[in-house]
């Protein structure tokens, strides 16, 4: 069974990352579950993220330093599609995750929140995000291949200003993904994005990418 379903997860991380550059835009957010790294854990990533008017390349950093605590640095480039106009922008964010509910076996789930902050910035475009974030995850542990779905939230605050534009909104993300380990140090991600409430970026997104440990 776990197999089976191991299967099928790649077989919809494959789906997204053939449909992503069509289909979906990017927030700042990890990319991983609600575990943190190990204390002296290391981790880097690389992404694509899109959406119907934006393609992104992203890679990320993350480090460990004290049990239950990490952080994350991420940094790339986007291409923005906004009032028939194209613009290029540099991408750079950081947040930090804290886990609060560690897995038993009487309750196998792992829960942490953190705060994220983000910055996307090009010729007369520029975007803020910042915000409390909340993510829950179970692994399915397993010999072979084995996946860690998630789920993540927060209440970000969006900055946007596009030449003489500009606006100020209050949105809800949902993020809904799954890691797929393919060995200890590797881990292929796939994440559908929904910006509730948000009125600045795009409604849906979708990123995939891999995650390794060194």
């Amino acid at each position: 069974m776990k197999r089976f379903v191991a299967r099928i997860t790649l077989a919809a991380t494959a789906l997204v990352a053939v449909t992503a550059p069509t289909l979906a835009r990017a927030q700042t957010f990890q990319m991983t579950g609600a575990e943190p790294l190990p204390a002296g854990g290391h981790l880097v990533g690389g992404f694509i993220q899109s959406s119907e008017n934006v393609l992104g390349l992203i890679g990320q950093l993350r480090l460990s330093f004290y049990p239950g605590v990490d952080f994350g640095f991420n940094g790339g480039f986007a291409r923005q599609d906004y009032s028939g106009e194209n613009h290029t922008t540099l991408r750079l964010g950081t947040d930090l995750k804290y886990q609060i509910l560690a897995p038993t076996e009487a309750r196998p789930f792992t829960m942490s929140i953190g705060g994220a902050l983000g910055i996307e910035t090009g010729d007369n475009y520029s975007l803020l995000n910042l915000g409390p974030t909340l993510v829950a995850s179970r692994a399915f542990p397993s010999n072979g291949v084995s996946f860690t779905p998630y789920a993540g939230t927060g209440i970000m605050f969006n900055r946007f200003e596009a030449g003489d534009f500009s606006d100020t909104d209050v949105a809800f993300p949902l993020n809904i993904g799954s890691e797929v380990h393919i060995n200890p140090q590797l881990t292929i991600v796939g994440e559908l994005q929904l910006r509730v409430s948000d009125s600045i970026n795009d409604d849906v997104g979708f990123g995939i990418g891999v995650n390794s440990s060194f």
